[in-house]
């Protein structure tokens, strides 16, 4: 009688996803990243008073998915709203900005707000953005049910942008990603690491990455993505990297690995990009040549990732990778 294989145990540390939006790699595609050929998923004029939606957080939410989406509305000023979706490829953008309420319930909402992450911690979908006190730092909010969203204590002081919250306790403290900053278009940035027990008072900080490397593409600044993946290797964590040309900045997407008990330490990054703008529509908009990389679903028995990122500030595209295939290339291509 054959003996039977052992099942796989899979790699990454989380739920089945059977309806991720997904697209199996083109055959004549030589890199571990994709894009969907249904790109861009979100173009201008979304709604009747949003001009562009781009740099925003899809999460799996009942049968389908929800999340806070980034709209720049048509007087420019940038705010937070909600949606809904049945495929993660199709939205229904609410054309009226999220109002927030504080812990009494009185209205707590920012007078701007901007490029989103939503993480699933417990019974609550927690909100980072990017807030307006005074300047540009880390809002910090929840909902459980992307009706009614309730606005917590501002982590940390300004100036801070790309807020990332992990899915999970770590050594039963809470952990932030963040990247400090100044009050304009910052022409510098490294990631660094906060820790919480309550998700009110925040400290132990630590530098988690810095730019740089060999290249150029993140040479001027990075910046945490999407909420970190745990696999049995490691944090996966997408993020931003910044290049300065004679014609501007360009964002491009990158990857690193990290311990899973010290995050602060990284164990893998990519020496070269895994995306970056080529396509019209990440070449061609309201802020030219950007990808840049805010949200990822996952199914852990296929390894799959879908990855939302903004495109030119303008739209909402999707790119996709195996996370298996991922680390393979990561460990034979990093530099840390």
């Amino acid at each position: 009688m054959a003996k039977k294989t052992p099942a796989k145990t899979p790699t990454i540390l989380g739920s089945a996803l059977p309806n991720i939006p997904w697209e199996d790699k083109p055959a004549d595609c030589p890199h571990v990243m994709w894009r969907n050929s249904a790109n861009p998923l979100i173009g201008w004029n979304p709604t009747p008073n949003t001009a562009r939606v781009y740099n925003s957080a899809p999460v799996p939410f009942k049968k389908g998915f929800a999340g806070v989406f980034r709209a720049d509305g048509r007087n420019g000023r940038a705010a937070l709203h909600s949606g809904t979706s049945a495929d993660g490829l199709s939205f229904d953008i609410q054309d009226k900005k999220i109002e927030w309420v504080d812990e009494n319930g009185q209205p707590a909402t920012p007078s701007y707000a901007y490029d989103p992450r939503v993480v699933k911690i417990g019974s609550w979908y927690y909100i980072t953005w990017c807030d307006d006190f005074p300047g540009a730092s880390i809002g910090l909010g929840r909902t459980k049910d992307f009706e009614t969203f309730i606005r917590m204590e501002n982590p940390l002081m300004p100036f801070n942008r790309n807020g990332v919250l992990f899915p999970r306790k770590i050594n039963g403290e809470y952990v932030l990603l963040s990247r400090p900053s100044d009050s304009a278009h910052t022409p510098f940035g490294d990631v660094v690491l906060s820790h919480s027990k309550d998700l009110t008072y925040w400290g132990k900080h630590r530098m988690v990455m810095q730019k740089g490397g060999s290249g150029w593409w993140q040479g001027v600044k990075i910046g945490a993505g999407p909420i970190p993946i745990e696999t049995k290797e490691g944090w996966l964590v997408f993020y931003h990297g910044v290049s300065t040309t004679c014609c501007g900045f360009v964002y491009s997407i990158g990857a690193s690995l990290h311990d899973l008990d010290k995050p602060e330490k990284v164990l893998y990054r990519t020496r070269d990009y895994l995306l970056t703008p080529e396509k019209p529509y990440e070449t061609t908009g309201f802020v030219p040549n950007v990808c840049f990389p805010v949200s990822a679903l996952v199914d852990a028995p296929t390894g799959r990732i879908s990855l939302y990122y903004g495109a030119a500030d303008t739209y909402t595209a999707m790119a996709h990778c195996q996370v298996d295939e991922l680390l393979t290339y990561l460990k034979a291509n990093s530099e840390v």
